[in-house]
């Protein structure tokens, strides 16, 4: 088994570079590891060559052969291989050691024979990783919390267009929300181990990456959040994902309950490449194209700027064919054929009855445009000191059909839709972020980085509609108004290891603080689009005396009164210490200090260990505290929309506005709002590491989280006189029901992963690298905010049937996910099999319940290398076309918006087949 000992490669003409060494004499694998961090270059050992030994003392500025040459003396170890990027030790066999040195130094040598024969390709190499620890020298089976490592190949193996949908795909305890209304349909989020998509930290370079400016509404398992979003971040630049699957608030700060993301972007100063997909769906829907670049060049003698661009043009998918609107659409005629209020005695249907198009839903995938831009540099400035930056910037325009309106409608004029309207709602979203830094040594002993990151997300919102209380003076488009989030954040993070002599290997000690400033607007819409204008339909017409609502339907604009910026800063201070006590046993240590100047102080712990039982067997396990911050959209964020609610005595869904409010306005507050709280949790995992045969690697991890003052979005309250009276008393339309964000339970998450992967050379018949990863989660409700007696008495419950099933049954218990990927000569196929557990949607009444059948998604991907740099590709996402269960009719609302259940984890669009070419130079 080989181990990866260092992140960054050895780049050409670094070996005649004078690097600063401080390396005591110590064990073998540990002076190695921190020669590889020091040098910045990638080292592979064969761990049992280095078992026994140690290495020698190396100080002061050598260059690289130089110094590798003088920590190797006594090992017996040499280098077998180095092609300028990564170097192989192992014992010699003899004879001239090949090397790649640029100047043609070699680390030891002999008399002239002929070379001996060329190390075999390891069957695993280990991936380096740098989440989840402060060291940059650790390997994913030696770390002490759950790590999957996604690589570049990998991304280019699938037909998945964005970083999210391959997550989900690959990592079994992810999971991905594909429903959505109003907004909430343009961005999908990723959630790990059973929690909301905002308990994940994402990072960019292990830097915090912001959240959207949007906030989920009116999505299904997903409301209330705004995380960042993944797929503004161009897949092509990415040169691997690290996912820790634990929680991590002491060593990374606000957001990392259920644990972190972290994107790495390609550094290479040379090469690149081009890929273009073409593909749509079965159904002949969702046509797709998608182009990428990807460029590295070189900055001076030393650095590398790495460009990245990505184009990717999608069509909606529509999915209403299966939901006929069946009510009455027209109004009926009286005997001279004019327009009369239904239920008239006497009066005949509208002949445009039998002729009117009854597929007015449009349910499925919406429209996308997205223009992505990314880049990385570094270069060194001293023989200590390197500059860095990186940054992506991003254009995305969405489109997407809401729900339909009926001519006959009360949020219809007929003189300006004859035949009824479908809401078409558009978001503008255009993002960036950009991240300055330096980083050294020789400051008292320590490594150390210091950075500034800067990003920003707006989004506009427009839409074709029509707000009725204006009347035939209605526009039909609007400006519904922009939400903009901005974030600025400031680190230092200082390394080091200390030699105790006490112990296997040196103390590492890592430490560090973060200033970080938030802010959130939201800005108004255009007057139309929130007003009440007070039309009264004429007399003798059918819709007279109908009491009109006001603003644009579907989304309304934001109004003067829910406009405004909204900001806070918090600093935060971290320690964390690494140890190996012997060969077989290391601890960790984490805290952290936060300091939030709207809701005060945080304090987070986190203890991780792993004990080498037997050669290739190891347990692990960790204890952590962690806290999520509320955040600002949350706590200011107010919105009204047109969504199915169940209005008594009616059992079925039907169109109804509802207002949400932040906690912090006083209809709210009469409803029983208090400010918002942190999320707190406290976290526990135990796991096995097993390398029972060569090449085959095994985890296993059980964990339990528990949270306190969850932040939810509570139940629809209303309509009932109490809202009425709560939303009159500050001005707003009555005749609506509402909601807002609260603290509204405490919950506990237990599951197990499972993941294994394993190689099997078949000779002439090619090799295949089998993973099977699985995942078993359950959530579980250990308590529940009441509201006070009278509002009790009112009708008014928080958290409802329906919460508490999307939070429990709302996504897969289980998911088990089964690849092999195949390479024979110059084909690969890769074949993935996923099995999504059974999900439960549930409704206002327990008879009405949904559910969506366990199902298995295939997905192929077939290569073929036509040329060293080109390789063409056919495959398919869900190459079996499967759906899930529809929706009874009770549930498809009134008119019927729904067939196909929404709640289903791999989305309502059916198979998705593609051709992609890929070429490298």
């Amino acid at each position: 088994m080989l181990a990866a000992s260092a992140v960054w490669a050895l780049s050409a003409g670094a070996a005649l570079a004078q690097t600063p060494f401080k390396i005591d004499a110590q064990p073998a694998a540990a002076g190695i590891r921190q020669f590889a961090r020091q040098a910045g270059v990638q080292i592979l050992v064969q761990s049992n060559a280095a078992e026994g030994k140690r290495t020698a003392p190396v100080q002061g500025s050598l260059p690289i052969d130089r110094a590798l040459q003088q920590l190797l003396t006594g090992t017996g170890l040499t280098v077998v291989s180095n092609d300028g990027k990564t170097i192989i030790l192992a014992p010699p066999r003899g004879g001239l050691i090949r090397t790649g040195w640029s100047a043609g130094s070699a680390v030891a040598a002999s008399p002239p024979e002929p070379a001996p024969p060329e190390p075999e390709t390891p069957s695993v190499i280990e991936e380096v990783i740098v989440t989840g620890t402060r060291s940059t020298s650790r390997t994913v089976t030696e770390s002490m919390a759950p790590i999957d490592v996604i690589s570049a190949a990998e991304l280019t193996k699938s037909g998945k267009q964005s970083t999210r949908d391959l997550i989900s795909t690959l990592v079994p305890s992810a999971n991905t929300s594909n429903s959505g209304a109003g907004a909430s349909f343009a961005i999908k989020t990723v959630s790990l181990r059973g929690l909301s998509a905002d308990q994940t930290l994402v990072l960019v370079n292990g830097k915090r990456r912001h959240n959207t400016a949007i906030l989920f509404v009116n999505g299904t398992t997903q409301n209330g959040q705004s995380p960042p979003d993944l797929d503004l971040i161009p897949s092509a630049s990415i040169e691997r994902i690290e996912v820790l699957r634990d929680g991590a608030s002491a060593q990374y700060g606000s957001d990392a309950l259920a644990g972190v993301i972290n994107v790495i972007l390609k550094k290479s100063p040379e090469g690149g490449s081009m890929t273009a997909l073409y593909g749509k769906t079965a159904a002949g829907d969702g046509e797709t194209g998608q182009f990428s670049g990807n460029l590295g060049l070189k900055l001076g003698e030393a650095g590398y700027l790495n460009l990245t661009a990505d184009v990717r043009l999608t069509d909606l998918t529509d999915r209403g064919d299966k939901t006929p609107n069946t009510t009455q659409m027209y109004f009926p005629l009286n005997a001279a054929g004019q327009p009369v209020r239904v239920g008239t005695v006497g009066a005949t249907p509208d002949p445009r009855e039998a002729t009117a198009n009854r597929f007015t839903s449009h349910p499925g995938s919406p429209q996308v445009q997205l223009f992505s831009l990314g880049y990385s540099a570094g270069s060194p400035i001293t023989d200590k000191i390197d500059l860095y930056s990186f940054g992506t910037v991003s254009s995305r325009n969405t489109a997407a059909w809401l729900t339909f309106r009926n001519p006959n409608a009360s949020n219809n004029i007929t003189a300006v839709f004859p035949d009824g309207y479908t809401p078409r709602l558009f978001l503008k979203d255009r993002d960036f972020q950009v991240a300055f830094g330096a980083k050294g040594t020789g400051v008292m002993g320590f490594d150390w980085d210091l950075s500034t990151t800067f990003s920003r997300d707006d989004v506009d919102y427009y839409e074709n509609s029509l707000n009725a209380s204006l009347g035939p003076a209605s526009p039909t488009y609007f400006y519904l108004g922009t939400l903009k989030f901005q974030e600025w954040t400031s680190n230092l993070d200082l390394t080091r290891e200390v030699s105790t002599g006490l112990f296997a290997e040196p103390l590492f000690v890592a430490l560090g603080a973060e200033y970080r400033d938030d802010k959130f607007e939201i800005v108004a819409g255009e007057p139309a689009s929130y007003i009440n204008g007070g039309y009264v339909a004429p007399a003798g017409s059918p819709q007279a005396g109908v009491v009109f609502a006001g603003g644009s339907q579907g989304v309304t604009g934001f109004p003067p009164f829910s406009a405004g910026t909204f900001s806070r800063d918090n600093i935060s201070a971290y320690l964390n210490v690494e140890q190996k006590v012997t060969d077989k046993l290391e601890f960790a240590l984490a805290g952290r200090f936060e300091h939030y100047s709207d809701f005060g102080d945080a304090k987070t712990f986190k203890l991780s260990s792993r004990y080498a039982l037997l050669p290739g067997l190891a347990i692990r396990g960790t204890a952590s505290t962690g806290f999520r911050a509320p955040s600002l959209q949350q706590q200011h964020y107010a919105s009204s929309s047109t969504i199915g609610v169940i209005v008594p005595p009616a059992t079925t869904t039907q169109l109804y506005p509802v207002q949400l409010l932040p906690p912090d306005n006083p209809a709210a507050i009469a409803l029983g709002a208090k400010p918002l709280r942190p999320e707190k949790s406290v976290n526990y995992s135990i796991g096995l590491v097993a390398k029972p045969l060569p090449g085959l690697n095994v985890t296993l991890d059980i964990y339990q989280i528990k949270i306190d003052n969850r932040i939810l979005q509570s139940g629809t309250l209303g309509p009932n006189a109490a809202v009425s009276t709560a939303l009159a008393s500050q001005g707003l339309n009555p005749q609506q029901a509402a909601f807002y964000y609260g603290n509204f339970a405490d919950t506990k998450t237990q599951g197990i992963d499972f993941v294994a992967d394993y190689r099997t050379d078949f000779g002439d018949f090619g090799s295949v690298r089998w993973t099977l990863s699985a995942n078993h989660t359950k959530n579980k409700f250990t308590r529940v905010v009441q509201p006070p007696a009278a509002l009790a008495a009112a009708g008014i419950v928080y958290i409802d049937r329906v919460k508490i099933g999307d939070l429990t049954v709302g996504t897969p218990k289980d998911k088990f996910i089964l690849g092999a990927d195949w390479t024979l000569g110059k084909f690969n196929s890769n074949l993935r099999l996923t099995r999504f557990g059974e999900v439960i949607q549930r409704t206002s009444l327990a008879a009405n319940d949904e559910t969506v059948s366990p199902k298995l998604i295939v997905d192929l991907d077939l290569s073929y290398a036509a040329t060293d740099n080109i390789t063409v590709s056919v495959g398919a996402n869900n190459l079996l076309d499967a759906y899930p269960d529809s929706v009874r009719a009770a549930n498809r609302g009134t008119p019927a918006f729904a067939y196909y259940n929404q709640y289903s984890p791999y989305g309502i669009s059916g198979g998705f087949y593609y051709a992609r070419i890929a070429a490298r130079f």
